[in-house]
C-alpha cells in the first residue's frame, strides 16, 4: 500500500501544514524529570500510550520504527492503516509519526513527540495535517477536526497518567 498524500515526513517541521490540509498542535505537560521522559518516550514508541486510550492497535512491530505498518480501530469498527513515516529516540526527544494508508477514513500525518525541556519538563506534542479521505469523515466537518483535537488532547491526559505515581493509575 502506498500512501494517500505527497509531503511524507512534513510532521519533522513543526507547524507545517500543506496547502489543503487541516493543521492540529496539541501540546501537554506529562510532568518533569529523567524518570518521567524514559517512562513517556517507553509508552509512546511502544503503543502503549494508544493502546490505554483504548483504541485497537494491530502493528507489525512492538515499537515504532520507519516501515512499521499499524492498523489503529476506533470503535470496534472504523479500521485506519498508517505507516510509521520517522521516528526520533534520543536524549531529550523521543516519537515517531505515521502517514495514512488506502482505506484510512483521513488522509494526512500524525506525529506523537515527547520532549524534555532545559529546565527538566515533560511535554507530549501531537502534530497533524489532515484532510477527510473518506466521504464521512468529508461530512462531518468541523465535527471530524473537533474529535481529532479531543484525541490529541485525551493522548497527554492519558499519558500523564501512565507516567504517574504508581498510586495515580
Amino acid at each position: 500500500m502506498s500512501f494517500t498524500y505527497d509531503d511524507v515526513g512534513a510532521t519533522r517541521e513543526s507547524g507545517y501544514c500543506p496547502p489543503g490540509f487541516h493543521p492540529l498542535h496539541v501540546r501537554t505537560i506529562i510532568g518533569e524529570g529523567q524518570d518521567v521522559f524514559r517512562r513517556a518516550a517507553e509508552a509512546v514508541l511502544t503503543w502503549e500510550m494508544h493502546r490505554a486510550l483504548g483504541v485497537g492497535i494491530d502493528a507489525t512491530a512492538d515499537r515504532a520504527a520507519p516501515g512499521v505498518d499499524v492498523t489503529v480501530t476506533l470503535a470496534g469498527m472504523i479500521k485506519a492503516p498508517c505507516r510509521v513515516v520517522w521516528m526520533v529516540e534520543e536524549h531529550r526527544r523521543a516519537g515517531w509519526a505515521y502517514g495514512t494508508l488506502s482505506g484510512h477514513p483521513e488522509c494526512g500525518e500524525e506525529a506523537f513527540v515527547v520532549e524534555r525541556t532545559g529546565d527538566g519538563t515533560v511535554w507530549l506534542t501531537v502534530n497533524a495535517f489532515s484532510r477527510g479521505a473518506k466521504w464521512y469523515a468529508r461530512a462531518g466537518g468541523p465535527a471530524t477536526r473537533g474529535l481529532q483535537h479531543a484525541y490529541a488532547r485525551r493522548c497527554g491526559v492519558v499519558l500523564r497518567r501512565l507516567c504517574g505515581p504508581a498510586e495515580e493509575l
